[in-house]
């Protein structure tokens, strides 16, 4: 086995010698080479739309100073985690679709293992954060400013990314030692842990555990915490005697509430329906749903029902222009 290690400080595996298989075929969606073609053409398209979306709004958060505050300091680096978080599957789903053999290598069918569910960890974590964040600017008006200052606002941005980014190693590490004798085939688009499991040659009860509770305790700690704070929330909201100040507030939450449905609904779905080593095509559509179309919707989600930040926008899209035409 040879090791080496990345700047991030994971370690990154390279199998040979006693393990059988130094790489897996993702068979992704089976169809004709014609309808491979028309899905890497969709992909393609929702693919540059969602970098577009999600980076005009870092754009527009970094360029207009009336957005330097913590609720728009956290949907900026919640759209570059979705730009992350879809970059971990569609460039390696796109080359699949227009290749022969659709192999991926062992290393980086695990670093993709590891990215997507650090970066999956990641965004419930940041969608408590923003949960809680309104919570203290509706509820907690007087102390807000001097409760999430821009400091305090950084540090727990960073301890979202560094737990999320926490969760996986050991396990994902644990896992990779395991002997994969073949067959290498894993019906899904991406490397997925129930397929992973159902090639090994042994049975490994303590790593099939370790990924049944983390992914679980990701989301049934983060979801009622934010279930909690949107109920105290709309209560604050309910008693503000002005419908003006109503309407904005729940069209602020309105957002957040909307994107917390897409990414929960969809994850719980797939939990709910998920059987191990074997995935079905509902659950390949409900995990393409959340990893790829949900990091689209969401800027849409948020410059849509937000006037501010359309404003941003609007102001991103004059410069773009004034540079074009110089």
């Amino acid at each position: 086995m040879v090791t080496s290690v990345l700047s991030t400080g994971l370690v990154v595996l390279n199998i040979s010698g006693g393990n059988g298989v130094t790489e897996f075929i993702l068979l992704s969606f089976p169809c004709p080479r014609e309808m491979q073609i028309l899905l890497f053409a969709v992909f393609s398209l929702t693919y540059v739309l969602t970098l577009m979306g999600n980076g005009s709004i870092i754009w527009a958060v970094r360029l207009d100073h009336q957005l330097h505050s913590p609720m728009y300091i956290l949907l900026a680096n919640f759209s570059f985690l979705e730009i992350c978080y879809i970059n971990t599957t569609v460039p390696n789903m796109l080359a699949n679709f227009l290749s022969e053999t659709k192999t991926i290598s062992f290393t980086a069918c695990f670093l993709q293992f590891y990215f997507f569910f650090s970066t999956g960890a990641t965004e419930s974590f940041f969608l408590s954060l923003m949960a809680f964040d309104r919570y203290l600017a509706i509820c907690q008006p007087l102390h807000y400013p001097t409760i999430m200052t821009g400091h305090f606002c950084i540090k727990l941005v960073l301890s979202c990314w560094v737990t999320g980014f926490l969760c996986f190693p050991i396990p994902i590490y644990f896992m990779s030692q395991l002997p994969f004798c073949g067959p290498n085939v894993i019906d899904h688009f991406l490397c997925d842990p129930g397929p992973l499991l159902a090639l090994t040659c042994i049975h490994a009860p303590g790593i099939e555990l370790s990924f049944s509770i983390i992914p679980s305790l990701a989301i049934f700690l983060t979801f009622p915490f934010i279930l909690i704070s949107y109920t105290l929330v709309f209560r604050a909201v309910l008693r503000v005697p002005s419908s003006a100040g109503r309407k904005k507030a729940f069209s602020t939450c309105g957002s957040h509430l909307t994107v917390v449905s897409l990414f929960f609904g969809t994850v719980l779905f797939m939990y709910m329906t998920q059987t191990s080593g074997h995935i079905t095509t509902i659950q390949k559509i409900i995990t393409l749903f959340y990893s790829v179309f949900t990091p689209l919707v969401n800027p849409l989600i948020y410059s849509l029902r937000n006037k501010e930040m359309k404003t941003a926008l609007r102001k991103v899209q004059m410069s773009i222009k004034i540079l074009q035409n110089k």
